[in-house]
């Protein structure tokens, strides 16, 4: 079995960034409300949310093909502008989900021309906005006084959020795979 790479490749321009961070920032408030609403539908409640981490996705991605910036953008604006729309994440929840996703966008971006298999700079990317969420927790409990946010909470929700991180380990490599494919073929 052979490992999917990504080659090395000139920057996209800054009109097609632009676009791919607006998508991603709409996609950041709209694929979670799909799941919010097929927890509502199906008497799950928040669980498909929890579970698949639906906002994570379109900012990974996004650094993966469109770069760190776009990665970071998107990754800064998707939560806030879900926050603004929806009211999810909560006021409460808002910074360190923009540190988390910040955190995947830049590696994803940054990891986007590094050779090696995908599914493992998928890997370091969710590993990554992880970690800096971890940090994040740390100093404002530690350093803030914040009680209501745990600094290993992030690491004991990974077996609640399992199905995200399979479902981002599979289909964003793929995604990628096919958008690097069908770019050479054009």
């Amino acid at each position: 079995m052979t490992a999917v790479r990504i080659e090395r490749r000139a920057p996209l321009s800054m009109k097609a960034q632009t676009v791919a961070t607006v998508l991603a920032v709409v996609a950041a408030v709209v694929v979670p409300q799909w799941f919010h609403w097929l927890g509502t539908v199906s008497g799950a409640g928040k669980a498909p949310g929890v579970a698949f981490s639906p906002m994570h996705l379109p900012v990974i991605l996004v650094g993966f093909l469109a770069g760190p910036i776009a990665g970071v953008v998107s990754g800064l604006l998707g939560p806030v502008a879900a926050h603004l729309f929806s009211g999810m994440p909560t006021a409460a929840q808002l910074p360190f989900m923009m540190i988390e996703l910040f955190g995947y966008g830049l590696s994803a971006g940054l990891l986007r021309t590094v050779r090696v298999p995908l599914a493992v700079s998928t890997l370091l990317s969710l590993l990554c906005g992880r970690v800096l969420r971890m940090i994040a927790c740390a100093v404002a409990f530690y350093a803030l006084g914040n009680e209501t946010v745990s600094p290993l909470g992030i690491w004991r929700s990974v077996p609640a959020c399992l199905p995200g991180i399979v479902l981002q380990l599979a289909f964003v490599p793929l995604v990628v795979y096919w958008a690097e494919h069908r770019n050479r073929e054009a």
